[in-house]
């Protein structure tokens, strides 16, 4: 193998590649636009070839309608010499007979020449009309061949955007499914974080709540709500309010049942009055002695010690 081979085999071999690459990374769109631009340019030269024969076809049969005509006078003028020929010899003039029977042999001559030229040109105008209608066939096809590929390519254009659209459809499906490499945490990672951040300050709470020092503020606040009760116990008993306690047992005063209570609260001694029969109509009032050391003031009408 020589070295031209070689070279030739090689250049070959990188066309091909080239080639290949250039299919390869080429735009489908262009690509399509390139055949339809193509296939007009096509279809325009096969017009402009079959109007060149339509024309030549035309062209003979003008040449033909030309040549009929010039038949018809040629025999029109043969006729005529033959005509004065014998009139001629008729009038016993020899040497105009003569000359008429020459001109009349010479458009005899003249008018085969026309119809073998018109014979020729019938043949001709056959063959250029046959001609004609196989290039006008032949425009005709590839024009609706031509419709076809338009509309196959409106076709091709529409799956081409579909075919890009599911492209994109498919690269976004495929990066959500993958886990991104970029320099934030992924949702992940938050997620996790948080989660750890949460139960951590449940723990911490769940065992700062069993402390020693929780409990104590829990005995703390508890000894503060029962003080604060016993002292608006105290309040109500000195206003002669009823206690929590008295309005549950449902008292009736106006059938003059007498009822009296008392309550000591938080070593705190209070006194109450107790009312007296319906028919006496009167009954002593008890006074106590409360923790702030005052005496509650009596009932006014009583048996009892009045206020000074």
């Amino acid at each position: 193998m020589g070295m031209m081979d070689v070279l030739r085999k090689r250049w070959r071999y990188f066309t091909a590649k080239a080639d290949s690459r250039f299919e390869t990374n080429a735009d489908p769109k262009i690509q399509l636009e390139q055949a339809i631009a193509d296939a007009q340019d096509q279809h325009r030269r096969l017009a402009e070839q079959a109007a060149s024969v339509v024309a030549n076809q035309r062209q003979h049969e003008l040449q033909l309608n030309r040549a009929i005509e010039e038949l018809e006078k040629v025999r029109g003028s043969t006729k005529q010499a033959l005509i004065m020929a014998d009139q001629a010899g008729r009038g016993g003039d020899s040497d105009k007979a003569r000359e008429y029977n020459q001109t009349a042999e010479a458009f005899a001559n003249r008018l085969v020449a026309t119809e073998n030229q018109v014979e020729d040109l019938k043949t001709l105008s056959l063959q250029s009309a046959q001609a004609a209608d196989k290039a006008r066939a032949a425009v005709q096809q590839n024009s609706l061949l031509l419709q076809q590929k338009l509309a196959e390519r409106q076709k091709l254009l529409s799956q081409l955007d579909q075919a890009k659209m599911q492209e994109q459809l498919n690269r976004a499906m495929s990066s959500l499914n993958q886990t991104v490499d970029t320099e934030g945490p992924s949702l992940d990672q938050v997620r996790a974080k948080i989660e750890a951040r949460y139960a951590k300050a449940l723990g911490v709470s769940e065992v700062s709540g069993q402390t020693v020092e929780t409990r104590m503020l829990e005995v703390q606040q508890a000894a503060m709500g029962s003080e604060a009760r016993a002292r608006l116990d105290t309040l109500r008993a000195e206003l002669g309010f009823a206690t929590p306690g008295e309005l549950g047992t449902g008292t009736d005063m106006s059938a003059g049942g007498a009822a009296a209570g008392g309550a000591a609260a938080g070593g705190a001694a209070a006194g109450g009055a107790a009312a007296g029969g319906a028919a006496a109509g009167g009954a002593p009032a008890a006074s106590g002695e409360g923790s702030a050391g005052e005496a509650p003031t009596g009932v006014p009408g009583s048996s009892g010690d009045q206020p000074s």
